[in-house]
């Protein structure tokens, strides 16, 4: 660590800002699931559009980093470009300087400028506070998490104020995720899509309105669906919530109007989001 200011960029899709991503997302999380190929896929590939995002520097050091993935959603029956809140870390030897704050500020500024609307994001407990209070995020709700007992195969009428727009090429770059493994399948009037889980026969589900061009991948598990999400229009009476004491920990729905094309606040009664709409599978 030098005695240097930092130098505040923006992110980036270049193989040396990935591999800087990756060493720094994989050393935080201790995982190596940020490999070249996944993050190409997450902040390069996507129909919507590359990453929005910021690092800081330190000469040739990944100080911190925290990017935004562009997506499309239906608002109140128009469809609007937004900003998906997703990865950030901070480097051990540069914590304590607010540097996330920092960064995801300069984020939306870039994102405002480059057209976006909104930024929606999901959180844990122990981040929701910081978005509330240092990025004035509304804490639209939480998710629900459990089993469902029975398989939909239409939505009631239901108002939804919110949906994420999934036209056939941003799908098929969803379900092109390589750490994902996915199965699709027709369901009534519904198009299904399920994702493997690291819990033994258990899949997560989401049900999207109407077809798709796509061919079906696999079909309906023959397994337990989990629901990971929010759905005004699904008949949650048949579902099994998953007990509290078995959750890692809640995970909280917010939003930050960037623009007048989106709404200041979401009605959390009124809002579709399910799995493929951020980044657990």
């Amino acid at each position: 660590m030098t005695g240097q200011a930092l130098a505040i960029r923006p992110a980036g899709t270049a193989p040396t800002q990935l591999e800087a991503y990756g060493r720094l997302l994989n050393a935080a999380f201790q995982t190596d699931k940020f490999n070249s190929a996944a993050l190409a896929w997450r902040y390069r590939d996507n129909p919507a559009g590359a990453v929005i995002g910021a690092d800081a520097w330190d000469g040739d050091m990944l100080a911190a980093h925290y990017v935004t993935c562009p997506l499309e959603a239906n608002i109140d029956g128009a469809v609007v470009k937004g900003l998906l809140s997703l990865n950030t870390a901070t480097h051990p030897d540069y914590q304590g300087r607010g540097l996330f704050t920092t960064l995801a500020e300069r984020a939306y500024d870039l994102g405002t400028q480059a057209g976006y609307s909104f930024v929606i994001g999901v959180a844990n407990a122990n981040s929701t506070p910081g978005f509330l209070r240092k990025l004035a995020f509304q804490e639209v709700g939480r998710l629900h998490a459990g089993v469902l007992a029975s398989l939909p195969r239409r939505f009631s009428a239901a108002e939804v104020q919110y949906q994420g727009a999934w036209r056939d090429d941003l799908l098929a770059w969803r379900l092109g995720n390589p750490e994902g493994r996915y199965m699709m399948a027709k369901h009534g009037d519904l198009t299904g899509v399920w994702a493997r889980t690291h819990l033994p026969f258990v899949q997560c589900g989401a049900f999207l309105p109407g077809a798709t061009t796509l061919k079906p991948a696999g079909g309906a598990p023959l397994a337990a669906t989990l629901f990971l999400g929010l759905e005004p229009r699904m008949n949650l009476r048949a579902f099994l919530p998953i007990p509290e004491r078995l959750r890692p920990s809640p995970l909280n729905l917010i939003w930050r109007s960037l623009a007048p094309g989106a709404p200041a606040a979401l009605r959390r009664e009124a809002v579709a989001f399910n799995f493929l709409d951020f980044d657990p599978y």
